[in-house]
């Protein structure tokens, strides 16, 4: 699993768009900016649906003014599914990104196996990123919803 200090893998991540949606590195995409990123083990599932995105949802300008330039989602789902989610939940301040194949969620050793819930998926965890370099990491223990929530991070930052 990645570690405090580590730096974010060169892994393909799918960047949902207003206009569609766009292939870039992780590495990338992150570099030069303080980034929130957080990961849901599914798009629509009920945890993530009605407590996990929507608390950053309501958080982002706090989250924001504590000198965080993205907050980012990311999900083993495609884009559309990512794109459909974002839009039902208001989350327009969230940056949406699809893992569709759990490339990145592998890299940073933070998959998990669901079986027939929907196969490779990740574990939820929030991390802080800054110009790429991992500076805080809260990983769920099963089935817990509170070292990654929004409030738990807006208190770390």
């Amino acid at each position: 699993m990645i570690q405090l200090g580590s730096s974010i893998p060169a892994v393909p991540v799918t960047l949902v768009t207003k206009d569609g949606q766009d292939s870039i590195t992780a590495d990338t995409l992150f570099a030069g900016k303080k980034v929130v990123l957080f990961a849901v083990p599914g798009a629509f599932t009920p945890t993530c649906s009605a407590h996990h995105l929507p608390g950053f949802v309501v958080l982002a300008d706090d989250i924001k003014a504590k000198g965080v330039d993205m907050i980012a989602c990311i999900s083993v789902n495609d884009a559309f599914v990512m794109r459909a989610w974002g839009e039902q939940q208001n989350a327009e301040a969230i940056t949406m990104l699809a893992d569709g194949a759990g490339a990145l969620t592998k890299a940073l050793g933070l998959e998990m196996e669901t079986g027939d819930f929907g196969g490779l998926r990740s574990q939820r965890y929030a991390m802080v990123i800054d110009n790429g370099v991992v500076k805080q990491l809260n990983v769920e223990a099963p089935k817990q919803f509170e070292a990654s929530k929004a409030e738990t991070i807006l208190a770390a930052l």
